[in-house]
């Protein structure tokens, strides 16, 4: 499939005049009370918490390329407040009533995301959604059940979700051979190139030095060394998620995963009377290696997937481009999920990395004896949980002892990951497991196939 713009960092720039001009690299030698490295939302909700909780603080961020570069302007828009981890990980070393606690937190996540929003004129095409998962095989909808039973095992409000039956999926979008979907509510769609730069702007406002241009070399206690001067800081806040492991030290402590999606031309009237799509929910698929997908602002469909899910020695793409073969996969699915899109044009396609931590669960955390700090390893639900984390992050460096700061993802340790070449081998194998699995079950297979359960073996999903 011919895409007219590959990469450029995504199309959510595209939408909004292009990629924006970088601020001025930091100056030289500096001081400063809190150094945040990345000004992506990691780093911009920290600083903005912490200039709310104390305006005179000091707060200087470093940013290699410019605020919302990586995963936070290239993300899916999904604002979903998900817990997508897994809760008996957290139990090994918390309560299950701290665990839910954290759950009832990260979903909180929304309301407060789109608060922020709106007392700071912060214009992100916010718009609240349910979140559709819908199953188009026997073993799929078997996940969906499971998946359902799972939230109320986990005191999930019953009014927050729902099991669909294929009719009454189909009335909400007609995927073809629907059989069901599971429904969660209170989420949000978002431009998240908006969110990300206009939260930048916000912060800037309240007096954070945000240095673009400007690459950390190394960083230790009280001090952080870049390109352009070195700051010095008795608190250091390490927010680059995906792109962690260009730091020195950090190659192996969280595992860049690509992720990649194509958006389409605006959709005629016409074809979304054939779509339906009217409560613009935030859709995704059971398969193995699932999809996620939005109907945008200006009525453009977007989806994303896995496609080449990572890259020898931890390198990341550049400025977002992505191959071919992930382009026709992406709009493999598409097409196979609404066949109505076939002859959509496809006007960008893009990627970006996200975090994963060895066991797949996020963290944030504050070392007193160091005063390094740092949050991420999001496994793809950063556009919420990186609010948490700026709101914990706070917390944490002005040593108050909060609700948050008692979550059992606060200064969890994680073993690192595996070196080469075994992390690449386990991460594809993974995920060729993924797609077997799911070849099998669009085959016919009645059950959910045991090459799901390797896979996740593997690298311990």
């Amino acid at each position: 499939m011919d895409v007219k713009t590959n990469g450029n960092i995504s199309f959510w720039y595209a939408d909004i005049g292009g990629i924006p001009q970088k601020r001025p690299a930091l100056p030289g030698d500096r001081g400063a009370d809190v150094c945040i490295i990345g000004a992506g939302f990691t780093g911009l909700w920290t600083a903005y918490y912490l200039k709310k909780a104390n305006p005179s603080l000091n707060i200087v961020i470093v940013e290699r390329e410019f605020a919302g570069f990586g995963a936070s302007g290239r993300n899916g828009g999904w604002l979903s407040g998900g817990f997508g981890w897994s809760r008996e990980k957290y139990l090994k070393t918390s309560s299950r009533g701290a665990v839910i606690d954290m759950q009832r937190a990260m979903a909180g996540t929304v309301d407060e995301v789109i608060r922020v929003t709106e007392a700071e004129g912060i214009d992100a095409d916010i718009l609240r959604a349910d979140n559709l998962t819908v199953a188009t095989n026997a073993p799929q909808l078997e996940r969906a059940r499971a998946e359902y039973k799972f939230y109320r095992d986990w005191q999930m409000p019953e009014e927050r979700i729902e099991l669909l039956s294929a009719e009454a999926a189909a009335k909400r979008i007609r995927i073809a051979n629907i059989q069901g979907a599971f429904v969660i509510r209170d989420m949000a769609r978002v431009q998240p190139a908006k969110l990300v730069r206009g939260l930048a702007k916000v912060v800037e406002s309240l007096g954070v030095s945000i240095f673009e241009g400007t690459s950390v070399t190394s960083f230790e206690k009280g001090r952080v060394t870049t390109d352009r001067g070195t700051v010095r800081a008795p608190a250091i806040i390490r927010a680059t998620e995906g792109f962690s492991a260009g730091l020195p030290g950090h190659e192996r402590t969280w595992l860049p995963l690509n992720s990649a999606q194509i958006v389409t031309e605006p959709v005629p009237d016409s074809l979304w009377k054939e779509i339906g799509w009217e409560g613009h929910e935030l859709l995704g698929d059971a398969a193995h290696a699932y999809c996620y997908a939005q109907r945008t602002r200006e009525g453009r469909i977007t989806m994303g997937g896995r496609g080449v899910p990572y890259r020898f020695g931890s390198k990341t793409d550049v400025n977002g481009q992505t191959q071919q073969a992930t382009i026709d996969a992406l709009h493999a699915i598409l097409t196979r999920l609404l066949p109505q899109t076939k002859s959509l044009r496809i006007d960008h396609a893009w990627c970006g990395v996200l975090g994963v931590p060895r066991d797949w669960c996020t963290t944030a955390g504050f070392d007193r004896t160091t005063g390094i700090g740092w949050a991420g390893g999001y496994v793809g639900l950063g556009v919420s949980s990186s609010n948490l984390a700026g709101r914990t992050l706070a917390d944490l460096v002005l040593n108050r002892n909060t609700e948050l700061t008692g979550l059992p993802w606060v200064n969890r340790t994680v073993r690192k990951w595996e070196p080469e070449p075994f992390r690449w081998l386990g991460v594809h194998s993974m995920y060729q497991l993924y797609r077997i699995a799911d070849e099998r079950e669009f085959a016919g297979l009645p059950k959910t196939s045991k090459l799901a359960a390797l896979a996740d073996s593997i690298t311990g999903h």
